[in-house]
């Protein structure tokens, strides 16, 4: 289906090949280098190429880049694991305060607030929200907004920690609708449950009452929610890297579809489907983890 779309496309990977040289390359040299390059082949015989190399290992060359792929991939990967976790954990953390918020002033300011911050976030795209934070923290407050390190300097990790708060945050708000509003529905699910109810009677109350009561029950159902949005997560990753100009491997995802990069595209596209698929693996390990009952089913 990718290398279908990418063949459809309204864009010239010969044009985005040669770039400025394309206007003055002959027709006659244009088909030669079609030839070299395989760009005269059909999708499916470029695609089916692709596929009989990637069994022996070999996952192609990136035009664009003019690197084998498996480089590219491990050059980018960590910067994409880096924003994916530290966007994750931070949506995690807030998720879990706001939820607790919510249940310890069930219909009061703090509750009516939480559900106002996550239908406002759920109504913002994620490249408004990269927009919004551009100018808001890094034109007026001074906090880096693109690339990982200066103009002219090498990436470290003070720079890399530097430029990675704004896309981190904004790629987190993007994920915390469906992270707040399931937690919150499952506390307050288990605040009306009857353990809950004997709890109260043997004088638990307040934040010790959600911590050691509430929390462990209402996790369960969060556990499989994080799970089933990882798919999300790198959907959010591509818009947020672009905008940001984060060189992580969503980011290529554009310029692979606009160069008709058909090997990188691909390559990308089967590690963001892999990335879900494991992530819905480890989620159904921390249900079996957190709760043994499901193990004795």
């Amino acid at each position: 289906m990718v290398f279908w779309l990418a063949s459809v496309a309204p864009f010239n990977p010969l044009a985005a090949y040669l770039g400025s040289r394309f206007e003055h390359t002959g027709v006659q040299q244009r088909e030669v280098l079609a030839r070299q390059l395989g760009l005269d082949q059909s999708w499916w015989g470029i695609w089916w190429h692709w596929l009989g190399g990637v069994l022996r290992g070999d996952w192609g060359q990136s035009r664009m880049y003019g690197q084998p792929v498996a480089e590219v991939m491990s050059e980018r990967l960590p910067y994409t694991g880096l924003l994916a976790l530290c966007s994750l954990a931070l949506a995690i953390g807030i998720s879990l305060f706001l939820a607790l918020a919510s249940g310890l002033n069930r219909g009061g300011f703090a509750d009516r607030l939480t559900t106002f911050l996550a239908q406002l976030a759920q109504a913002l795209p994620p490249f408004v929200l990269a927009l919004i934070a551009i100018a808001v923290f890094a034109l007026r407050l001074g906090l880096p907004a693109g690339g990982v390190s200066a103009a002219g300097t090498a990436p470290d990790a003070v720079s890399i920690a530097a430029h990675l708060v704004l896309p981190a945050a904004v790629l987190a708000i993007s994920l915390l609708p469906w992270l707040v509003l399931n937690l919150r529905a499952s506390v307050f699910e288990t605040l009306d449950s009857d353990a809950v109810l004997a709890a109260r009677g043997r004088g638990v109350h307040g934040l010790a009452l959600l911590r050691h009561e509430v929390l462990p029950v209402a996790l369960l159902p969060f556990i499989t929610v994080i799970g089933s949005r990882l798919g999300e997560l790198v959907t959010g990753a591509l818009l947020v890297e672009t905008v940001f100009a984060w060189p992580g491997i969503a980011s290529a995802v554009v310029d692979a579809a606009i160069a008709g990069d058909f090997a990188l595209l691909a390559a990308v596209t089967a590690c963001s489907c892999l990335a879900v698929f494991a992530g819905n693996a480890l989620a159904d390990a921390g249900y079996l983890l957190a709760d043994p009952r499901v193990a004795d089913v």
